[in-house]
């Protein structure tokens, strides 16, 4: 069975394994969950992720996550942009996100970017989620 909303998924995952307290989260691979991971990997939401393949042809990334005195470094993780309703934004209408602290993850024609990245390469595009 597919699934509709596959970046709203590993969001989930994330989410439950902090939750959790788990250390580490497997995720199904695709290239744009890499690059969400990416920049939350930049911006210091998650200690990093490894791809593997389970099985011949099935990828998959497991997700370190990050803790801070035993609690979760991301307080809130909320999908924007989803299948039913995109939201696209042009950077001089994108607001700042619990007043510049959390940070909004966007899909722009330079590929996927923190929302601070965006407003220094000044393009605008669909605001995936955000993350404090």
């Amino acid at each position: 069975m597919s699934m509709s909303d596959p970046l709203g998924d590993m969001l989930t995952r994330i989410r439950n394994g902090q939750h959790a307290r788990k250390a580490v989260v497997p995720v199904p691979a695709s290239k744009l969950r890499q690059r969400v991971l990416d920049v939350l990997q930049r911006e210091g939401f998650i200690r990093g992720y490894s791809e593997a393949e389970v099985r011949p042809g099935i990828r998959e990334l497991s997700v370190e996550l990050k803790y801070n005195d035993g609690e979760p470094v991301i307080k809130e993780m909320a999908r924007v942009s989803k299948p039913g309703r995109r939201v696209y934004s042009k950077i001089k209408d994108l607001p700042r996100f619990y007043n510049g602290l959390g940070i909004q993850i966007l899909s722009t024609p330079r590929g996927v970017m923190s929302d601070a990245e965006a407003r220094e390469a000044n393009v605008g595009g669909e605001i995936l989620c955000r993350v404090f």
